[in-house]
């Protein structure tokens, strides 16, 4: 019996911290005895902490600091609205954590899919932490990046809608920790590591790196779509009768031989099975001494015993009566074995009962029948690859595909190592439906922002995206914005984005009247952001967020014939006669939750 020590020096540990809580119990009380109890009461809480999983150092940010003293808000920048009347997608510049918190208020279990690219951590400059870059010399390099990524990924599950995905991409300095972080936080979720070659190579400490990782958070019951690089592959859609992973004394009812007629190839009978022997006592030995007899075929046939390719005794997939019943409509296959390890004269196979569906429903074309002989003669069957392979290989997924395309829209390097579009693309094909919401907070050079929009046109899909990303060195409106724009200019794509930045509002030793009404100048952003709508220039919608604004609508409401739906603040309250204006001219009132600032009114 194991022994566990760390458990014993933790009892220890708590006995001896109960010793001294009698001991100052039993002096006399004032406030320094009241204030040890509480100290002892924290290192008890302590010591009964996390004991197995993911341990890190916390560690705060500077961001941290300022959303301790002020609230984020969100300013657009309306010179950089770009407007083509369709599907409104948004860029969102500033400090994503950031970001995050203005999406908790808009987009709680709303996003079906997270892609994101954080800092690999490789220790050469690619993980800024508190302006200051993070280097192999650090001590804490690994906690505190765990505490960054920590601290957005809990406000991502927030995020996700019921059946949403998170996919993160990660190299192999920290895939072990990114994997554990996954399962502490998604703990409900699967969470699957998937490793993509992205180059030929690139050697370091006697290793020659090829590969890259991605993260996938999903569903217990996810359900992909078919990828372009595992769908569509055509196959034989007969395969193989016999089922490895058994033996004869797991699946003694899948143990029988089958009897071969040697001048036409036709299933003619099947022996007793191994369990119908033990059951009549015609064998009384050991399940796993039982020894195939290929003499028990009856006169002008061979016997056919479950025998591997490598020469190994294993089952049929198929039990006898099943075989039998397949065999009559042509749903089996019988042809020269090819394999000299395996001792039996002929090979087996049959087809799947999803390629027999694609049969009866008429998906899998019948050309005719084998000569003389039941089988099927099948069209063209190509698989729908719907499950996602933990391996890929594609060569465009490689890291230089994507570098060289971004440098051919700029003329220059101005982001390095961006993914490959065709990559990102697959991704959404796996994990998104024509209408999905995809968000993506490391945004980068945008790549998320235009697979989506060559999705669309593809599919012919509504896919929206949000993209958060700082503007450090000019990446958000040099390198993200301005890609996002060119591509839409070059291909013609109809969608429209609005460009938002993340401002701060100080509301610390404030009362919430104080900067009430400076919160209120950004509602409109959070609107438009949570509902996917323009009020810029827009005669079809109207917001109204004060008494002034709504008495100025009303009375002014034959300039506002096209108006469909109002806007309106929770707090406002209409009068009959207004209430009445309004609905004989046809709008609808969408009251404006109250949830935006909730939480900073209830302090």
């Amino acid at each position: 019996m194991s022994t566990n020590i760390s458990k014993q020096k933790r009892e220890d540990l708590l006995n001896k911290i109960k010793e001294i809580r009698t001991f100052i119990a039993s002096a006399p009380q004032d406030e320094n005895t009241g204030n040890l109890l509480s100290y002892l009461s924290d290192l008890e809480k302590d010591v009964n902490g996390k004991k197995y999983g993911l341990v890190f150092e916390e560690h705060r940010e500077e961001i941290d600091e300022v959303l301790d003293t002020h609230t984020p808000v969100l300013t657009e920048e309306e010179d950089l609205f770009i407007d083509n009347g369709e599907q409104m997608n948004f860029l969102i510049e500033g400090d994503n954590l950031a970001s995050l918190k203005l999406l908790e208020k808009t987009h709680k279990g709303k996003i079906d899919l997270i892609y994101i690219d954080p800092p690999y951590n490789t220790g050469n400059k690619d993980f800024i932490y508190d302006d200051v870059f993070v280097d192999k010399s650090d001590s804490f390099i690994h906690s505190k990046w765990l505490s960054f990524m920590s601290a957005r990924l809990k406000i991502a599950r927030k995020l996700l809608a019921p059946q949403g995905a998170l996919i993160i991409s990660i190299g192999y300095q920290e895939v072990h920790n990114l994997n554990l972080l996954c399962q502490d936080i998604f703990f409900d979720r699967q969470n699957v590591v998937v490793t993509v070659q992205t180059s030929g190579g690139k050697p370091n400490g006697g290793f020659n790196y090829t590969q890259e990782y991605l993260m996938f958070v999903v569903p217990t019951d996810f359900s992909p779509n078919a990828m372009s690089f595992t769908g569509g592959i055509e196959r034989s859609p007969f395969e193989g009768l016999t089922l490895s992973t058994f033996d004869k004394t797991t699946r003694p009812n899948q143990t029988y031989p089958i009897f071969i007629e040697k001048n036409t190839m036709r299933i003619v009978g099947v022996g007793k099975s191994l369990a119908e022997r033990i059951a009549d006592g015609s064998y009384l030995g050991e399940a796993k001494d039982f020894v195939f007899d290929f003499n028990e075929a009856p006169e002008g046939t061979v016997a056919l015993w479950p025998i591997s390719s490598k020469g190994a005794d294993c089952v049929w997939r198929l039990i006898s009566t099943r075989l039998l019943h397949d065999w009559k409509l042509g749903y089996i296959k019988v042809s020269k074995n090819k394999s000299k390890a395996c001792p039996n004269e002929y090979s087996l196979q049959y087809l799947p009962d999803g390629v027999i569906r694609k049969i009866e429903s008429g998906d899998l074309e019948v050309i005719g029948r084998e000569n003389d002989l039941p089988t099927l003669k099948l069209g063209k069957n190509e698989t729908v690859g719907s499950d996602i392979p933990t391996i890929w290989t594609e060569k465009d997924f490689f890291t230089t595909k994507g570098s060289s395309y971004v440098r051919n829209i700029f003329g220059d390097k101005r982001f390095p190592y961006p993914k490959p579009l065709e990559f990102i693309v697959e991704l959404l094909r796996a994990s998104t439906s024509d209408n999905s919401l995809i968000v993506d907070f490391f945004a980068g050079s945008g790549t998320t922002g235009e697979a989506t929009m060559l999705l669309n046109k593809e599919t012919r899909g509504n896919r929206r995206f949000i993209l958060c990303t700082n503007n450090e060195n000019g990446i958000c409106r040099e390198v993200t914005y301005e890609r996002i724009k060119r591509v839409i200019d070059k291909e013609g794509y109809t969608a429209s984005i609005k460009y938002y930045r993340v401002d701060y509002v100080p509301v610390s030793e404030r009362m919430y009247y104080e900067y009430a009404d400076e919160l209120l100048s950004h509602i409109r952003e959070l609107v438009e952001l949570e509902n996917g709508v323009n009020f810029t220039g827009n005669a079809e919608i109207g917001i109204v967020l004060t008494e002034d604004e709504l008495d100025n609508f009303v009375t002014n409401a034959d300039d506002f014939a096209k108006c469909k739906k109002l806007y309106m603040g929770h707090d406002l309250l209409p009068t009959e006669e207004q209430e009445q204006i309004i609905k004989a001219h046809g709008i609808e009132i969408s009251i404006i939750p109250d949830y935006y600032y909730r939480d900073l009114q209830e302090v």
